[in-house]
């Protein structure tokens, strides 16, 4: 009962803290006279996935990789089947209004790529320096479209729309105090390291107490955890009307696990490939990801009656995974 209390504890740390840092950055990058632009795309991609960075790197560092690989193929798995299906029970998402065709094709081609070099057996540097080199092309392309979209409606409708959509997720204020900057950014890079240790320490005493391996807890137990997050963003997404909000979130969180959660981790150690993985777990998660391209390509809602569907499915790859 400790060891769930304890991971219960950490988790929360992290998802405050990430919360935190998040905060401070964007702020101190506005106050600094950073372009909202830069701020969008860089700082808060990589503040709200600092939490499941952490856990790959204290994952690694403890000797307990499945949890780190675990953390990202289930939380990618779960952002598709739970993250969009549970608010759809509450709200039909309308995804037919939105476009997102573009970067669900590149979700789509980070996850092929991902799942082939799973397949070499282990990530090391090199598969880390492709999935970054990815990932940086993925940045330049939406810098570009960004940048394209400012000269079609003009700079000040740009700095607008983007400080308005960064007000709505992160309270962005060009004019917070430095001393409360430096309170939220103090308690992020306290609180993300010392909340990853505690899950992945304690998280591993489950999964030995329980005769489960450590790749289980990853994708189950630490990989819902580090979602609920984009679950709550989805949520309030759903009942706002917000599809676009809704769908982008997840599309470009998993992208952003993909290339740079595992990128960034191989940086601290070798990532061995559970056989597990390439039996099963890849490829529920690239069958999750397919699931959507009626939603995107078919001008599809997500009612009721696919959230239920959605729900559904996560809850059998679950119970099969416990099983």
């Amino acid at each position: 009962m400790t060891a769930w209390l304890l991971s219960g504890l950490g988790l929360l740390i992290l998802l405050l803290a990430g919360d935190a840092l998040v905060r401070g950055a964007v702020n101190l990058s506005l106050r600094l006279g950073v372009p909202a632009l830069i701020v969008s795309l860089t700082i808060v991609a990589f503040g709200t996935s600092a939490p499941e960075l952490l856990i790959a790197i204290s994952a690694i560092k403890e000797n307990a990789p499945g949890i780190a690989l675990g953390n990202v193929v289930g939380s990618n798995t779960a952002n598709i089947l739970l993250v969009l299906g549970l608010p759809a029970l509450l709200a039909t998402l309308h995804t037919s209004e939105c476009d997102s065709r573009k970067n669900y094709v590149f979700m789509l081609l980070a996850t092929v790529l991902f799942i082939g070099l799973a397949f070499c057996g282990v990530f090391n540097l090199t598969s880390g320096a492709i999935l970054l080199a990815a990932l940086s092309l993925v940045l330049w392309n939406a810098f570009r479209e960004a940048r394209t979209h400012r000269k079609a409606c003009g700079q000040a409708c740009a700095d607008d729309e983007e400080l308005e959509e960064l007000e709505g997720l992160e309270e962005a204020d060009p004019n917070m105090p430095y001393w409360k900057l430096s309170i939220y950014l103090v308690l992020g890079l306290i609180g993300l390291p010392m909340g990853a240790h505690l899950l992945v320490d304690n998280a591993t005493i489950i999964a030995r107490t329980y005769g489960v391996s450590e790749t289980v807890i990853g994708l189950t137990l630490v990989a819902v955890g580090t979602s609920l997050p984009e679950l709550a963003t989805t949520v309030m997404a759903a009942l706002r009307r917000q599809a676009d909000v809704a769908l982008g979130n997840v599309i470009g969180s998993n992208m952003f696990n993909l290339l740079a959660i595992v990128g960034i981790a191989t940086w601290f150690g070798r990532i061995p490939v559970d056989p597990e993985f390439l039996q099963f777990d890849l490829w529920v998660m690239l069958g999750a990801s397919l699931l959507l391209i009626p939603f995107v390509f078919m001008k599809k809602d997500i009612t009721r009656v696919w959230g239920f569907v959605l729900t559904l499915l996560y809850a059998v790859y679950i119970v099969s995974l416990l099983a």
